[in-house]
């Protein structure tokens, strides 16, 4: 992407920022290269606690001024966390763009993660892990990366455990954010329709000041697969289905070819292979979908569906058989072709959005050290052949590579 600005600051810290002149409203927010896969086995959950308690004050404002302070001017302040990533993010008038840039640099960097506040928060997230016990859907895919990513830290619930999040204390955050915080493995990026010499005005004032924290910080990689098979019975009224296994990994070059293979087969189009194949023809399941999640050193990937209980089975079986297609026939021209143009109009869809093209900056910043331009990702889909996907299909969509975790009503 040619048309955006970055700027390095002496401590390690990059900004990032692309003017858009038809938008009043600016997006922004710093994405730093933490997550859940760098805890230790004492600290499962640490990174989102630390999400959450980075509202609830610092060394000038309580959690009532984080909280006002962009939203009586109608911003959105907000945040998440991941298995390798933390965000905190605004989105407001760019007439108040500079209240949002200090603010996000006060609560990412001065927190002090008060006493009384750790207890009240610690309610919270323990009432966040019930809603996600409640919602199967959602549990099976944490449950799920613990069958793939077993033992490692990338199998780990991100929001830790309850044991592990009732145990937290304040000495805990300041030492995760000691061992783990690199001001040359995070970054600052906007998009707004203000120029880049204002942004980079309000990085040297709000930035620049920061000391600079440099170093290594290794990640284990992932190793030693297993395929598994867990069945769990739970008190629930559908069955719920996750098959899937490890896949590529970021810096792989088949990760763009893999992306198209997982969308043709199960991506958000309707005219999925998978939605045909499953609940079009036959009407078994409301939904039914594949995804692909390359990390810094492996993937993941997977096909989830609810459906009745009598029906897993043979759900499961026509999942089996599109698996196979994709393995034993390459793709014709015309289907070939039609792969590709769903998946660059998908693409560039994505990109309208301001505030997802602010994080896309920053997060492949972070991940490849530069940002890929549309037009640069539109030519890898282009080069991408037939037998290509045939032999990814072979590599990955295997009975071998494929684990399964089913939910069943009791």
């Amino acid at each position: 992407m040619s048309d955006y600005d970055l700027y390095e600051l002496p401590n390690g810290i990059r900004v990032l920022h692309k003017q858009v002149l038809h938008t009043k409203i600016a997006h922004c927010g710093f994405l730093l290269d933490i997550g859940s896969r760098d805890e230790k086995p004492h600290q499962l959950g640490l990174a989102h606690f630390w999400e959450h308690m980075a509202f609830k004050g610092t060394e000038k404002r309580k959690s009532f001024h984080i909280l006002n302070r962009l939203e009586t001017v109608g911003g959105e302040l907000n945040a998440y966390t991941t298995k390798e990533k933390i965000c905190f993010y605004a989105s407001l008038l760019s007439t108040h763009f500079e209240r949002a840039f200090e603010l996000l640099t006060d609560l990412t960097f001065n927190s002090t993660f008060p006493e009384k506040e750790i207890e009240k928060e610690r309610g919270v997230i323990l009432e966040e892990m019930a809603m996600y016990h409640d919602a199967p859907e959602d549990a099976i895919i944490d449950d799920f990366d613990d069958v793939v990513f077993a033992r490692h830290s990338l199998g780990h619930n991100i929001l830790g455990t309850r044991e592990s999040v009732s145990g937290f204390q304040q000495a805990d955050f300041y030492a995760f954010l000691q061992e783990n915080v690199r001001t040359d493995r995070l970054v600052f990026s906007s998009v707004s329709n203000l120029p880049f010499k204002e942004v980079k005005r309000l990085a040297d004032k709000f930035l620049a000041p920061l000391p600079a924290r440099l170093g290594a910080r290794p990640r284990l990689s992932f190793s030693g697969y297993q395929r598994l098979e867990r069945l769990e019975r739970k008190p629930i009224t559908q069955a719920h289905c996750l098959i899937g296994g490890p896949a590529y990994a970021l810096h792989d070059e088949r990760r763009i070819p893999f992306f198209l293979l997982s969308n043709l087969l199960g991506g958000p189009g309707m005219n999925s292979r998978l939605n045909l194949a499953v609940r079009e023809k036959y009407g078994l399941v409301y939904t039914i979908d594949a995804t692909y999640s390359p990390y810094t050193d492996t993937g993941l990937f997977g096909i989830y569906f609810g459906t009745e209980k009598k029906q897993v089975n043979r759900t499961i079986s026509l999942v089996q058989k599109e698996l196979k297609k994709l393995r034993e026939q390459t793709l014709g021209t015309s289907q070939l072709h039609t792969s590709k143009e769903q998946l660059m109009g998908q693409l560039a869809m994505a990109e309208e959005s301001n505030g997802g093209l602010m994080q896309l900056l920053a997060k492949s910043t972070l991940d490849i050290g530069r940002v890929e331009s549309i037009n640069e990702i539109f030519e890898q889909v282009r080069r991408i052949t037939a037998p290509q996907l045939l032999e990814l299909a072979n590599d990955i969509l295997t009975d071998e590579n494929l684990s399964v975790l089913q939910y069943v009503p009791e």
